[in-house]
């Protein structure tokens, strides 16, 4: 919640963007924490913003997984689940994985594989083609796996997948956290935390989690017939790469999931993560922004423009050859990914500006745009505009298209109902993310209807130009011990903002240009208090060239902090997102 008048009196910043600073009973609820805990006040900016009372300060900021980790069996079908899985390795029957193309899908597999290996069993690992198969389980390659196996996983898809799973001739579990529709697939389990019997507590998760929650229910199965199964808190690497890639909010057990296994993946024990590190040249232990713009978008490159199977591989082998082969594969598609990215963006942004960017849906649709890519170029949209966005590929008659949604507007749930409506000829996703594919001749009317839809939600309602602000802050305030009080308060993320510090009227005492259009930045705040700062591109608008020439003016500067580590030195460093004249 925000303050509606305009924070430090930035009505419209040097990126064109009012401030908005916390709401008044949150910066009063602030101050109160810090009073009752001793926290420092930024520190309980975030704490206010998250509700966090002061008796449930220290839970907070160390949450224990143990407290936190919902029973298995509050889901619907999952013992029925755990016990098929557990039933096909003690038959020694012939599994198949069905695994959807993107890191959620991947790491879901990857688990599977892991546990299955440990408890002395094999699995195949079937992962559609985007562009020839689609999205989620088909005819054909469930007829093919059913005639060659006893029991199909399929993760991370399958909720609406009907006839597929009619057709298999095998049994099926389905592990999904797409939304589903009034009835289910004839499987043997679907466990799916937004099935519509479901109260919806769950319904945060992503597939990742909800395997490892199937997994702690077989583990409890193997420990009441006396046996040890294999150390789920190891695999809690994967849960948390597909948590933050997925997006994910990171509140309750989810934040959990992800503090647990940033801590196993420093550990560096998983070869595919290993290599995946290094080629994306991380320098230390990945956080959960490495985990959304590093590691995420090189395991999806393969399932966006090469061969589909290679990031769950890539995160289920023990072998570090292999390891190494495919992560170079993987990052030498992602930077062709990026240059097909940079067309389809370049023309999808300038489609959505002659057509308005001011309505409840921001969309485009072009010939011959790489369905790889829409989803990418969705979220840019949606991020250049804070309105939800759908960007479509057309083909022939039709159209395949990704939209990405903004908080408390559910995509989803729209694109479903269209769905239903036969203004589409397929749709389906969850809150925050949905794809589609769409008749040529239905796209205007489909469009249209989306938007009214959406805007029943109140998408467009607010104005898309703000810039939310956690409170104030001076550059002597800004030390390393602030910074290591603020991560106890992450991982940040969706639904879990950093926070964005303002820091009122300081002089740019020098200024350069580097890189591709980034700033350099050192700042004084005139009492003392300098502290180094980046702008990265900075220079797509007014906010480099206006504070490169500067004039001896000051400026409020608002973004987030950093540790920046150099030649063995240790020091905050402001990630600039705006600025504004100070009168």
């Amino acid at each position: 919640m925000h303050d509606d008048r305009a924070y430090l009196g930035v009505e419209s910043s040097l990126t064109g963007r009012r401030w908005r600073g916390p709401a008044p009973d949150l910066a009063r609820a602030a101050e109160a924490l810090a009073q009752a805990t001793g926290h420092p006040l930024p520190l309980c900016a975030v704490l206010a913003r998250a509700g966090v009372e002061a008796p449930g300060c220290d839970t907070y900021l160390a949450p224990k997984l143990r407290d936190l980790l919902p029973d298995p069996r509050g889901l619907r079908d999952m013992e029925a689940a755990a016990a098929r899985l557990l039933e096909a390795v003690a038959r020694r029957e012939r599994i198949a994985i069905f695994a959807d193309y993107d890191v959620d899908g991947g790491a879901s597999a990857a688990l599977l594989i892991d546990w299955l290996r440990q408890m002395g069993r094999a699995a195949t690992l079937y992962v559609p083609d985007r562009i020839d198969e689609g999205y989620g389980p088909n005819v054909p390659a469930m007829t093919k796996l059913g005639a060659g196996h006893d029991l199909i996983l399929c993760v991370d898809c399958g909720t609406l997948s009907h006839d597929p799973i009619a057709a298999a001739g095998a049994d099926v579990v389905v592990l999904d956290h797409h939304l589903a529709g009034e009835t289910l697939p004839p499987a043997c389990a679907v466990v799916n935390p937004n099935r519509q019997d479901e109260d919806g507590t769950l319904g945060h998760l992503c597939a990742a989690a909800v395997v490892f929650l199937m997994l702690v229910e077989a583990g409890r199965q193997l420990r009441g017939t006396g046996t040890a199964g294999p150390d789920l808190m190891a695999m809690l690497d994967l849960v948390a790469l597909a948590t933050v890639a997925d997006v994910a909010p990171l509140r309750g057990v989810n934040r959990a999931f992800v503090r647990a296994g940033l801590h196993v993946m420093a550990e560096r024990q998983r070869p595919g993560l290993v290599s995946l590190a290094d080629s994306a040249r991380l320098t230390r232990a990945p956080d959960a922004a490495a985990l959304g713009f590093a590691l995420g978008p090189r395991i999806n490159a393969g399932g966006r423009v090469g061969q589909a199977d290679l990031g769950a591989r890539l995160l289920a082998t023990r072998d570090a050859a292999e390891a190494q082969a495919l992560a170079a594969r993987l990052d030498a598609l992602n930077t062709e990914r990026r240059a097909i990215e940079a067309v389809v963006r370049d023309a999808a942004m300038a489609q959505a500006e002659a057509r308005g960017l001011d309505a409840p849906l921001v969309w485009a649709a072009g010939e011959g745009w790489h369905p790889g890519v829409v989803g990418i170029v969705a979220a840019r949209l949606k991020e250049a505009t804070h309105r939800p966005a759908v960007v479509i590929g057309l083909e022939g008659d039709e159209g395949k298209g990704s939209g990405r949604s903004v908080s408390g507007v559910d995509l989803g749930a729209c694109v479903q109902r269209l769905a239903a409506e036969g203004l589409l000829l397929k749709g389906g996703g969850h809150r925050m993310a949905a794809g589609l594919t769409v008749a040529r001749d239905a796209l205007e009317p489909a469009m249209e209807r989306l938007a009214e839809l959406l805007a029943r939600q109140g998408a467009g309602a607010e104005r898309a130009a703000a810039l939310p602000v956690d409170g104030m802050l001076m550059p002597r305030g800004a030390t390393v011990a602030l910074m290591e009080a603020l991560e106890r308060a992450g991982p940040y993320g969706a639904g879990a903002p950093a926070p964005r510090f303002a820091f009122p009227a300081l002089a740019v005492r020098h200024a350069r240009r580097v890189g591709e259009g980034h700033l350099k930045l050192e700042l004084d705040a005139g009492d003392g208090g300098r502290i180094a700062a980046i702008a990265f591109g900075a220079y797509d608008g007014d906010l480099g060239p206006r504070l490169e020439a500067h004039g001896g003016a000051r400026f409020h500067l608002a973004g987030r902090l950093e540790i920046n580590h150099w030649q063995g030195r240790t020091q905050v460093e402001l990630r600039v997102d705006d600025a504004a004249e100070a009168e």
